[in-house]
This record gives C-alpha cells, sequence and structure tokens, in this order.
C-alpha cells in the first residue's frame, strides 16, 4: 500500500543537499543553492478512481486537478508560484478534452496569480490521467509541517466534512489565502489538509508528530452534504468504496461520513491553546474555525461525545492500495 511505500523511500532515498524536507509530508522543500525554500508537490488523478470522465464536467476535472495540488501548498502555508501540467490523453476526442480541462484550471490559476509554465501530453487507449505539479514559496518562518504538533495543542479545523462526493469535490475552495493569513498573524505548530479522510489524516499528523489525539465527536463540523449522501452515490465515490471501514454505506451516519469520506480538503491545525482561544475569539477567516479536540502525549485516537464517553477512534479514509 501507499504508506508503505512511502516508509520505504524514506529509509532508501539518500540524503541530498537541495533537500530540506521530503517524502511523507503534503510537499517537499527545496532549497536552491543561494536562495530561497521552495515547496514543490504533485498530485495526480485518474479517471474511475478520482472521478467518472462520462459523468463529469471536463472543465470541473480540470479544476479539480489544480485544486488539489493548491491544497497541499496551503498545508504547508506556502504561496503559490508556478505548476506544469502532464495529460495521457484517450486518443478519440484528446483535444478538445484537453482544451476543457485547461479551461477549467485557467481561472483558478489566475486566481491564485499562478503561473501555467508547461507541462507534457501523451495520448493512449486508456483513461484520462491528469498529474499537476506545483511550486510554492514557503515563507520566512519555514513551511507547516505535520511534524510539529505537542501535546495539549488544540485541533482547529475550517470548514465542514462529509458528503463531498455530492459535487464538493469538484468545488471546494483550496484554504490557501486562510493558511497564509493564520500562519503570518497566529502560532501555529503542524498543519494538514483534509484530502483522504478526517480521522486517517489526522492520524498522520500524529504520526509525524509523534503523538495521539482525542476528538471530540460532538463538536466536528458535520456538512449537510454528509446526511444527503445515498448510498447509491457511493458506488461512484472508489475513494469511498476501498475506504479502510467495516461500515456499509447504509449504516453509515453524518458523523461517519464526516470522520471518513475524505476530499473535504479543509485544514487541520495543531495550535497552542492561548493562540487557539484568540484565533476562535477573533474568526479571522470567511469560513468558520472549529475547536474538535487536543493533541495527546500518549500515541494513537481517542473520541469521547458530549456524555464524556470514551473509545478508541479508528482512523478511516482513502489509501491507494497496491501489492
Amino acid at each position: 500500500m501507499e504508506s508503505a511505500l512511502i516508509a520505504w523511500l524514506r529509509q532508501r532515498l539518500p540524503p541530498h543537499p537541495l533537500l530540506r524536507l521530503g517524502p511523507g509530508d503534503d510537499a517537499a522543500v527545496l532549497r536552491p543553492a543561494g536562495g530561497e525554500d521552495i515547496a514543490v508537490t504533485v498530485d495526480l488523478l485518474t479517471d474511475h478512481v478520482d472521478f467518472e470522465l462520462s459523468e463529469a464536467d471536463p472543465r470541473r476535472v480540470g479544476r479539480k486537478a489544480l485544486a488539489v495540488n493548491l491544497s497541499d501548498l496551503a498545508a504547508m502555508a506556502s504561496r503559490p508560484l508556478a505548476g506544469v501540467v502532464a495529460l495521457a490523453l484517450p486518443r478519440r476526442g484528446g483535444l478538445e478534452l484537453a482544451k476543457s480541462l485547461y479551461e477549467g484550471m485557467l481561472p483558478l490559476a489566475e486566481e491564485f496569480e499562478l503561473a501555467i509554465a508547461g507541462g507534457d501530453t501523451n495520448s493512449w487507449d486508456g483513461p484520462l490521467v491528469i498529474s499537476v505539479t506545483l511550486l510554492g514559496q514557503v515563507p520566512a518562518c519555514g513551511p507547516l509541517r505535520r511534524g510539529g504538533a505537542k501535546p495539549g495543542d488544540r485541533i482547529l479545523v475550517t470548514g465542514s466534512f462529509g458528503g463531498s462526493i455530492l459535487g464538493r469535490h469538484f468545488d471546494f475552495r483550496p484554504r490557501v489565502h486562510e493558511a497564509l493569513l493564520l500562519n503570518e498573524r497566529y502560532e501555529l505548530h503542524a498543519g494538514i489538509d483534509a484530502s483522504d479522510g478526517l480521522s486517517i489524516d489526522l492520524m498522520h499528523l500524529c504520526e509525524e508528530s509523534r503523538c495521539g489525539a482525542m476528538v471530540r465527536t460532538d463538536l466536528i463540523p458535520v456538512s449537510g452534504d454528509a446526511g444527503r449522501v445515498e448510498p447509491v452515490m457511493l458506488k461512484h465515490n472508489l475513494r469511498s468504496e476501498h475506504a479502510p471501514c467495516s461500515l456499509r454505506p447504509d449504516e453509515m451516519t453524518p458523523l461517519d461520513h464526516a470522520l471518513g469520506d475524505g476530499e473535504d480538503f479543509e485544514l487541520i491545525l495543531a495550535v497552542p491553546p492561548d493562540e487557539a482561544q484568540r484565533i476562535l475569539a477573533e474568526q479571522p477567516l470567511d469560513v468558520a474555525l472549529t475547536d474538535i479536540g487536543c493533541f495527546t502525549a500518549d500515541p494513537g485516537l481517542w473520541q469521547s461525545d458530549a456524555a464524556g464517553t470514551l473509545s478508541k477512534l479508528v482512523p478511516r479514509g482513502w489509501e491507494h492500495q497496491f501489492e
């Protein structure tokens, strides 16, 4: 599986003088000789895995391909600079498809002052594959990393969670501006974007920070869409189908969807308690910030409800499976 490959790479790849931060975070960080640190991120999206091209407007697919990379830069609190796009197009209708994909990307690139600098295009007899690589400017204080949460830090999240399959996985707002503002005004210890699922991405953050987390499930901001996901729609969301979850789709509650659906692309932040209190009082963003728990010294994920009932939180979400 993907996590095993990443663990192997981290052991196998030799150190390099340019590499400040390698595999295991939302982006790598490079330091060119005599230059500023640069964040580098890449995401590859495939028809039948990340979308169903037969049912989706290609412009929305193109927008998503760029937006998921912008979300990775947001997780690092890095400012978008430039990107390149690689396409593997179906032979039939490939030209018009490529134009539509770019038509979906360009408005978002303009909004974030991102230069589309080039890329590569191939054709084949398989489904559409689109890969976007972005470069971002790391702030002077350094990147926001997964490996900085401390016991006692509060868990703050932006927005709401669950039900992204109803359309939000195409149309979400990458939290770039929000991350830049928060990182500039406040002390943040760690961050990640919720791409694979709130609970599993929280686990990733805890693993890198070598700590645990206690989540108040009654405080999690559950999207209205989480209560409207019908089982018949989940068959189109392969990220949900392959998630390590023992629940059948018709057994899942809105909270279950919020914890495990994935592709919400909201920020999960580790914030010192006093600073978290200040952020919540000021609510400096156009999107709500919510405190859903705290990080703990003991490893693992735990959950409690409004009545204080404590239980183990089993992380659920997406992970690519391969042998």
